[in-house]
Parts: structure tokens; C-alpha cells; sequence
């Protein structure tokens, strides 16, 4: 492997082959490490303002402390990273379907790992977020029907742009009653998008939640030299006094 170019590991899993490379950007004298599956890149550590602002306007949103949280895809660890900044989080459950991203988290092969995996109020479980939001259980197997404050999700592109067929249902009205059941009163849903905002989608979880909008995350890209835009859409359940 040279300096400029390496691939740490490679692995086949239900949904394609994974593989985790680092690669020197010598324009930018940085490193990037980056997932792909197949030939598809799931995500680079040189754009990670949407995964971080995930983090920051879901929990923005909330009232409290010790809060609970869900984050739905652990990928390069960034949104993770982000909810853990906050001294109101009380704990955090990061729920990835691939074991592969999870070992490479705690094996440290990623540079963000040995710090979520430090933290105690940290949890990684291996399991299928799509289908544990569609199920009674919830997300914390020690804790069946537990409800959280916010559930934060970044695993597919868009509502739109699936990785696989398992989260088709999510994006309905179903799924997402589903989901809301997850969420305490007056909690907050977050989803990350590649896209850029899409009306139609807010409206179709104001159907479900009682508040929901889109905030447009915009950085430069240094690779194009340009702006991007991307999305974080937010909804809120029905708080206890608005219940009565």
C-alpha cells in the first residue's frame, strides 16, 4: 500500500461489500478516511458539517437534561461525536447494522472510536435500525419499549435514495407512526439528507408530528470549489401539555 492510498479493511455483508480506505488529499494536506459499499461512497471525513449539524439542531430543539438519545447509523462516528458534546446528554444508544463499522469503532481503527467507546453513556448495538423502529421493542435490547428524547437518523442518502429496499416503509406515514412511538412527549425526530430541502417530505410528517421543518445545511466544497447544500429535517411529538 503506498503513502497516498490505503484500504484498511474489506468485508462482504448482506447489503454489498464494505471496505474502509484512507486516502492523502494532497491538495487539502489532510487525510480522509471514507466508507464505500461496492462501488457506491457511503461517506468521507471531509464532509461531516451535515452529520455534526444533525446532532446540534436535533438536540437544539430540546428542553432538559440527562436526555436520552438515538442515533441511527454509527458510519465515521461524526453525529455520535456530536451528541456526546452536549452535557445535557444523559446517554446515547448508536445503533449500526453493519458489525464491520462497529469493530473498526472499537478496535480503533477510526479515529473517532476509542473516544465514543470511552464514553460511558455510550452504547454501540449492532441491529437493524429500520427494523427495530418498525417493532414494539424500540432500540435498547436491554430495555424493551424504552422511549427516547430525540432519535437522530443518518443512514440513507435521502427519503428517496435508499441503500436497500429494508427502509421503504420507514418513509411512510406507517413507519413514521411507528417510530413516533419511540419518542417521549415533546421529543424530537432528526434526519439527515443529501438533498436539498423537499417540501413534500416535511408535509408529510407534519401528517404525523405535531411540528416539522427542514433546515438547509449549506459548506464549501473544497474539491469543486463551490457551495453544497444538504438537509436535516426536524419533527417534534406532541408535547404533554399540548396532549390535554
Amino acid at each position: 500500500m503506498s503513502f497516498l492510498f490505503e484500504e484498511l479493511d474489506y468485508r462482504p455483508t448482506p447489503i454489498g461489500a464494505l471496505s474502509l480506505r484512507r486516502r492523502r488529499v494532497l491538495s487539502l494536506g489532510v487525510d480522509v478516511f471514507e466508507i464505500k459499499l461496492g462501488e457506491e461512497h457511503l461517506m468521507s471525513s471531509m464532509f461531516t458539517a451535515s452529520e455534526i449539524a444533525l446532532a446540534r439542531l436535533g438536540l437544539a430543539a430540546l428542553e432538559g437534561a440527562g436526555l436520552d438519545v438515538v442515533v441511527g447509523g454509527l458510519g465515521l462516528g461524526y453525529t455520535a461525536q456530536a451528541v456526546l458534546e452536549h452535557d445535557t446528554v444523559g446517554s446515547l444508544v448508536v445503533v449500526e447494522m453493519l458489525d464491520a463499522v462497529i469493530d473498526w469503532h472499537r478496535t480503533g481503527l477510526l479515529p473517532l472510536g476509542p473516544e465514543l467507546v470511552a464514553d460511558g453513556r455510550c452504547r454501540l448495538v449492532q441491529g437493524d435500525f429500520f427494523a427495530m423502529a418498525g417493532g414494539k421493542g424500540g432500540f435498547d435490547p436491554d430495555a424493551p419499549e424504552r422511549r427516547f428524547d430525540a432519535v437522530l437518523v443518518d443512514i440513507d442518502h435521502s427519503p428517496d435514495a435508499l441503500l436497500d429496499d429494508r427502509s421503504t416503509g420507514f418513509y411512510r406515514p406507517e413507519g413514521l407512526h411507528a417510530l413516533a412511538a419511540h419518542i417521549k412527549p415533546g421529543g424530537v425526530f432528526g434526519l439527515w439528507s443529501n438533498d436539498k430541502p423537499d417540501q413534500s417530505f416535511v408535509d408529510r410528517l407534519s401528517g404525523v408530528f405535531t411540528d416539522a421543518w427542514a433546515e438547509p445545511v449549506t459548506f464549501h466544497n473544497p474539491l469543486q470549489d463551490r457551495p453544497f447544500t444538504q438537509t436535516v429535517y426536524l419533527a417534534r411529538t406532541v408535547a404533554p401539555d399540548e396532549a390535554a
